[in-house]
This record gives C-alpha cells, structure tokens and sequence, in this order.
C-alpha cells in the first residue's frame, strides 16, 4: 500500500497527489505511467507520473476528475492509502540534445509535459513551452514551466489569461521563424495533438504526441488502447505512449475514445450528484454554534 503523502487541489477537477513509492521513483523516466487501484473491488486506472523526488521517494500524480476512478481517488486525503500502485510503465521519452524543442500542453495534458520538459531542458536544448486551457482557472503548472522555459506563451480559449487563442497559433509562429524547432511534442486531448501535427507537418518539423488518454488497462492484456499509426496497429501501453504524431490515425482513435464517453459523461454527473449530497448532509450534521 503507497500513503498520499500531499494532497492539493489545483483547480475544480484537477488534484495533485504526492504519494510514497519508492522503487517506482526510483527507476521511472519521463513519459512513463503507473497503474492504481483504490480498493479491491475498483478498477486499475493509467495515470502519467508528473514528478517524482528519488531522496523522499516519492511520485507526484497530477488528474482530472472524469470518471468514478478520479472520483473516488479525488475523496481520498493526506495520509490515507492506496491499495495497489504498479509502474513504472511504458517506454520513456528519448532525451537528447535536438537544438530548439517546442513543449505543447492543452488541459491536464501540461502534467505529462512536465517531467518531459525538464529532462530536455537538462539536455540542453532550447525550451519553449505552450499552455492552452479553456480559461485563466484550468491552467496549470505555469509556475514550474517558468524555472526551465526559456520562452513561454499561454493560450486561453475565452482571453481570461495570456493570448486568446488555440495553441496551434503560436506554435504555427513558430515553425514560421528563421530558425525553426527541432522537435515539437504536444500532449493534450486528442483533437489538439491532431491539429498540432497538422499545423507542424508543412515544415516538416518532427512532432511526437503522447496518446495516454486511450489507455485503459495499461499492461497490453485487453486490447483497449490499439491506435493506427504508420498504418500498423499499435498498442500504447506498450509500444508507446509516444509516437510519431504525423503517422498517427487520430480520427480512428477519437472515433474509439467516443464509445466511452456516454459512461464517462452518467459517471462524473452521478459522483458530482452524490457529493453534492455528501455535502449537504454533513452540513446539516455539523453542531451549530
């Protein structure tokens, strides 16, 4: 059992937990993930390690509260346990030194970017980094992207914060320098890795997408996560989760991630609903003054 050693609410569905692993902070590189089950009867999730500190022996999970998982894991508090914490897995990022590399991180898909940025940064590349979020609120890890970036730009979808625009904009600036990037890695929801791809494919940039959003079992047993890329059937949770983001099928993929939304969607009303509940009753439950 692996104890939540912190727990911060980051935004209104998004928490970090800081939970003791150490054999897994150990040995993880960044792009890799771990699989969690809360309780013997739950399900085993992916979720992408966002940090890790090898002298505490620690990992750093940042996520979303999406389905009844997220949930339940988002109730959980300091010091509290979880039962069967498994990784690292997947194939690490390949760090090198490129020259100037492009980080893009729409949503929650910032957390996975970091541990990546940092490693090439280290490298000595050249670091710029894209935030997108849908407002000022859901953007994340700015301040951390700050200590190794040398140039930063926010994007949000409303203007609450930074540019009002989708990330493909100045990354399209980007590619239109003298000195274009050598590498560009986006990692975010599917539709925005699509488009990165796209925007990146007439110059030729090199683009690597992280496909963790399609994981479901996390060991290459059930199948779920199968993606066409280069026109082979890959698995990415085993042969990825990073691949070459202008051979990846991504309408076939978000065509697949659609079955899932319909119980996606009834799970996060009803985990809202009852804590909803939760909270109502325990107010009426607390002594008045």
């Amino acid at each position: 059992m692996n104890k939540i050693i912190e727990k911060k609410q980051i935004s209104e569905e998004v928490f970090r937990f800081q939970i003791e692993a150490p054999l897994i902070a150990e040995e993880c590189q960044p792009g890799q993930f771990i699989i969690l089950q809360i309780s013997e009867e739950g399900e085993r999730i992916p979720l992408t390690i966002a940090d890790s500190d090898n002298k505490q022996g620690s990992i750093t999970l940042i996520f979303q509260t999406v389905g009844k998982t997220t949930h339940l894991l988002a109730e959980l508090e300091e010091e509290d346990k979880i039962l069967n914490l498994v990784g690292p897995l997947g194939k690490p990022t390949h760090i090198e030194n490129f020259g100037t590399v492009v980080g893009v991180g729409g949503g929650i898909g910032v957390a996975p970017l970091y541990p990546i940025a940092k490693a090439l940064k280290a490298a000595g590349n050249k670091l710029i980094i894209i935030i997108g979020a849908r407002t000022k609120e859901l953007v994340i890890l700015e301040d951390e992207m700050k200590t190794i970036a040398d140039e930063i730009i926010i994007c949000t979808d409303d203007g609450s914060y930074g540019r009002k625009a989708l990330v493909t904009e100045p990354l399209k600036e980007l590619c239109e320098r003298a000195k274009k990037p050598d590498l560009v890695t986006a990692i975010g929801p599917p539709i925005m890795m699509k488009f990165c791809s796209e925007t990146t494919r007439p110059y030729g940039v090199s683009t690597v997408v992280s496909l963790n959003t399609i994981m479901v079992d996390g060991t290459g047993m059930c199948g779920g996560c199968r993606v066409t890329v280069g026109g082979k059937t890959q698995f990415v949770c085993v042969d990825g989760p990073e691949f070459d983001g202008h051979l990846v099928d991504f309408d076939n993929m978000m065509h697949r991630l659609n079955s899932y939304k319909k119980r996606e969607s009834s799970d996060h009303e009803q985990c809202h609903l009852e804590m909803e509940i939760k909270k109502r009753k325990n107010k009426q439950d607390a002594p008045k003054q």
